[in-house]
């Protein structure tokens, strides 16, 4: 941490004594641990995702619905231990995996830690679980630890990375870390109850007003992968934090553009993944952070 460039902003500052662009700090800091029912059904069924939410990220979007702890820097500072201690304890709870949400800027640090864990009985599939903003460097030190990846592949469009949320060059850095991640855990492979095992899930958010990007994203996942990864598509977008700054995107999705992202991903013929439904309460989907761990 002395030269932190674990993601692509590569600030290289000692982190003890200076923040980067995450704002983290020296230590593991974690805003909630809980199992959580609202993933995806191949990784919550029904016993739940052992979830851990890590505070700050390197990316600043301008609607982050977690912006409370990706941006605002609440959460509880924990030693490794404790990080291995919340592991086991959401494995005892049946746990179906340990989904790390996040977790970039604390990857040392969660490596250690799986290693204490595995140690003492960890035994299911851990799940990284990122903004897609990733350095090939800090994925391959993940290799051999995690066996399902779940990244979002936010922007096709790198003007729409800079201007929501502050980043370049996203849709190229995102492609080379989810190819990488491919590389290391290969195709989905479900057990007989559908849990998944190991693969990628590709997670985009189709954004009001963007639709030509969402067509690239699933385009580009088509292309790149066929059927080997599941996509899953959220409809879940609402205008949260300083999203209502930007005049297309204070306001949910519309009927006719999920219509027309639903007409083009069939057009497409992807097969594997899913599609979210257009509800009027995706609020609920934002978890309540209450240091609970």
């Amino acid at each position: 941490m002395d030269k932190c460039n674990l993601c692509p902003h590569m600030c290289n500052v000692d982190r003890k004594n200076k923040k980067g662009v995450c704002k983290a700090g020296d230590n593991v800091k974690v805003a909630l641990a809980s199992l959580h029912f609202y993933e995806e059904p191949c990784i919550s069924l029904q016993n739940g995702s052992g979830t851990v939410f890590f505070s700050n990220c390197n990316l600043n979007c301008v609607y982050c619905q977690n912006y409370k702890i990706s941006q605002e820097n609440f959460g509880k500072e924990i030693s490794i231990d404790k990080l291995a201690d919340i592991f086991l304890s959401l494995q005892e709870r049946k746990a179906n995996n340990i989904n790390l949400v996040t977790p970039t800027v604390y990857v040392d640090k969660i490596i250690q830690a799986i290693d204490i864990s595995r140690k003492r009985g960890l035994k299911i599939p851990i799940i990284y679980n990122s903004s897609g903003y990733e350095s090939i460097e800090t994925i391959k030190k993940l290799d051999g630890y995690i066996d399902v990846y779940l990244p979002d592949f936010k922007y096709a469009i790198d003007e729409l990375g800079m201007k929501y949320s502050k980043v370049k060059n996203y849709s190229n850095i995102a492609k080379e870390a989810i190819k990488e991640m491919y590389n290391q855990v290969g195709k989905v492979v479900l057990d007989k109850n559908g849990l998944i095992k190991k693969g990628v899930i590709i997670r985009h958010l189709i954004l009001p007003n963007n639709i030509d990007n969402t067509k690239l994203v699933l385009k580009w996942v088509k292309d790149t992968f066929n059927d080997n990864v599941f996509l899953s598509l959220m409809a879940q977008y609402f205008p949260t934090n300083k999203a209502n700054m930007y005049k297309e995107l204070n306001r949910k999705i519309t009927q006719e553009e999920y219509n027309e992202i639903e007409e083009y991903l069939y057009s497409l013929n992807i097969e594997n993944g899913y599609i979210q439904e257009l509800g009027e309460h995706e609020e609920e989907y934002v978890p309540d952070f209450n240091l609970d761990m």
